[in-house]
């Protein structure tokens, strides 16, 4: 268990590291474009190490796929809002 634990520690530290970079992407990158691509790249590795963290943890297989389903949902989600997004400030000429 030990083992478990420690993997937990690490994994959910470096996904919070993944967070504090794309927001640190959000705030400095100049235009819309590049912080999009800061924000969804970052919290998407980050939401992947903090699910990949807390799955030693769970007592059962049911409470491992909810996690591992709220992830590919956040996934999809964040995909389908960049894109309209981007495509807003594509049209819209704004940076």
């Amino acid at each position: 268990m030990l083992v478990g634990n420690i993997a937990t520690v690490v994994l959910v530290s470096l996904g919070a590291v993944f967070f504090l970079a794309g927001t640190v992407g959000l705030l400095r990158f100049p235009d819309s474009m590049t912080r999009l691509h800061a924000l969804t790249k970052a919290d998407n590795l980050g939401l992947g190490l903090v699910v990949l963290g807390l799955l030693p943890q769970v007592d059962s297989v049911l409470a491992a796929l909810k996690l591992v389903a709220v992830w590919v949902l956040t996934q999809l989600a964040g995909a389908t809002v960049t894109q309209l997004v981007a495509r807003a400030v594509w049209r819209g000429g704004g940076s």
